[in-house]
């Protein structure tokens, strides 16, 4: 009997959640994605330490030597994941995702610029934009950047989903694919309910998702759905069928260690027999519905809370190795 991991690769597109390139190796994934804590934590680890020198001394020789220890740190904290993501390509047949940073969560013509710029240092490094999907918080106003990037022929990943209507948003916009967080969904009702825990079917993660990916396929919408943030083995198993799961190694090891039979629970040929009503989600109404949903308004803003102490932590990172280069 083939293990699990094997069955949801037969329905699903795999993906490497992390920024271990070790890792992506050994699960062999089509593509992989990061985010700024990935990176950070990465960017620790002693076998990923000569990205992080390389980086550093490419960033003092374009700037030149008068230039400070901050500037040079900010560029190279600019072009840090362009060079985890250049790595990971020379192991992924497809795609890896990199993130603006979430500082710019809320601007959208700063937004514009950094993915744009993204885009420039992977094309100026020979790797072609239809391999990059450009990271972008699914607030309205990135949204409405991604939006403007994807006419470009930019692609893009709207990560940290928590409502159907940032999911309706993305897909009329044209968004190439959107990353639900389906464990994070689970640990806010999880603490706002008291429950310990959720059968696999029943978790509102899971629920989620679901709910979106046959919104998408009743209704036609070219938009992929990646979920993301597992907590467990049996969110994945309740989504295979889903366009994509980005699963962190952990996880990828269970399904490839535990053998069982998989199921497809998604499925377009069924969802477009539903009976769902179609929404029409401009501005006013994403602020409505987005007021109206706690637990999209609180995971948002962590998520995005948590995206940019972690990129703090980066920039602290690299300064003190680039002081122990230099010194």
């Amino acid at each position: 009997m083939a293990n699990l991991l094997d069955q949801l690769k037969a329905v699903t597109v795999a993906v490497a959640d992390t920024g271990d390139i070790g890792a992506i190796e050994k699960f062999t994934p089509r593509d992989a994605t990061t985010n700024p804590s990935l990176i950070t934590a990465a960017a620790q680890m002693p076998q990923y330490q000569g990205i992080v020198d390389d980086t550093l001394k490419g960033a003092r020789t374009t700037l030149g030597a008068a230039a400070s220890a901050a500037e040079v740190v900010s560029l190279a904290f600019d072009r840090l994941a362009v060079s985890f993501g250049l790595k990971i390509l020379e192991i992924v047949p497809g795609r890896v995702s990199t993130e603006v940073d979430a500082r710019l969560s809320y601007d959208t013509d700063a937004t514009i610029a950094k993915g744009r710029d993204l885009i420039a240092q992977y094309e100026a490094a020979g790797v072609s934009r239809e391999r990059i999907l450009i990271k972008v918080a699914a607030t309205w106003e990135g949204i409405q950047a991604a939006s403007v990037l994807e006419k470009e022929g930019i692609h893009t990943n709207l990560t940290l989903i928590f409502g159907k209507h940032q999911a309706i948003a993305c897909a009329q916009n044209g968004i190439t694919l959107i990353s639900p967080f389906v464990g994070r969904i689970l640990d806010w009702y999880k603490k706002d309910t008291g429950r310990d825990s959720y059968e696999p079917a029943e978790d509102p993660g899971v629920v989620s998702v679901t709910e979106i990916y046959n919104y998408y396929k009743k209704f036609g919408f070219k938009t992929e759905v990646m979920g993301a943030s597992f907590r467990n083995l049996g969110e994945i198993t309740e989504l295979a069928g889903c366009d994509l799961l980005t699963i962190a190694p952990s996880l990828l090891a269970e399904l490839q260690a535990t053998e069982g039979e998989l199921p497809r629970k998604l499925d377009p040929a069924k969802a477009v027999l539903m009976d769902l009503e179609e929404i029409n989600v401009d501005k006013a109404t994403f602020d409505k519905m987005h007021a109206a949903d706690r637990m999209a308004t609180d995971k948002l803003a962590e998520g995005i809370e948590g995206f940019e102490k972690a990129l703090v932590t980066l920039e602290e990172v690299l300064a003190n190795r680039l002081a122990e280069l230099e010194a």
